[in-house]
């Protein structure tokens, strides 16, 4: 039984810009790096579709965040804060030594 080889994202990006260039064929290409034709028009396919998000342009790099997902991550992080301060004042109650064990 074979082990599947492992390409890198490099390697697919060159064979793939190889293949839109259509100086060989998919099976020459195939043949020289040593790959399956189909696996090469998959990466083709794949490259050509996410060409256009290359010239997209910063919008789509960061996600923008809505107001009310920060209130709610805001509200997070007081109900954490006040979990921890009423932890930590109940440690110190249990263990009488401010929290740290003996």
């Amino acid at each position: 039984m074979t082990k599947r080889k492992r390409c890198s994202a490099e390697f697919k990006a060159k064979v793939a810009l190889e293949a839109i260039r259509e100086e060989l064929t998919s099976a020459e290409l195939a043949k020289k790096y040593g790959v399956h034709p189909t696996m090469i028009s998959g990466w083709k396919r794949t490259a050509i579709e996410n060409m256009a998000s290359t010239f997209g342009g910063g919008a789509s790099a960061e996600p923008a965040i809505s107001e009310k997902d920060v209130e709610k991550l805001h509200a997070k992080i007081g109900q954490l804060v006040v979990e921890r301060d009423f932890l930590s004042e109940a440690s110190s109650l249990i263990l009488g030594t401010g929290g740290r064990k003996r």
